[in-house]
């Protein structure tokens, strides 16, 4: 039974890092857009 816990700890963390890491590439192509808008 705590082998379950720990492996669904480990996905829900697992999931909760790929949804960081999206947000942060999102964030630095808005910042890209953002210079290119700037230097036209």
């Amino acid at each position: 039974m705590k082998q379950i816990t720990w492996i669904l700890l480990l996905l829900s963390l697992a999931a909760a890092g790929c949804n960081t890491v999206q947000g942060i590439g999102r964030d630095v192509e808005k910042a890209g857009e953002a210079i290119q808008k700037s230097t036209k």
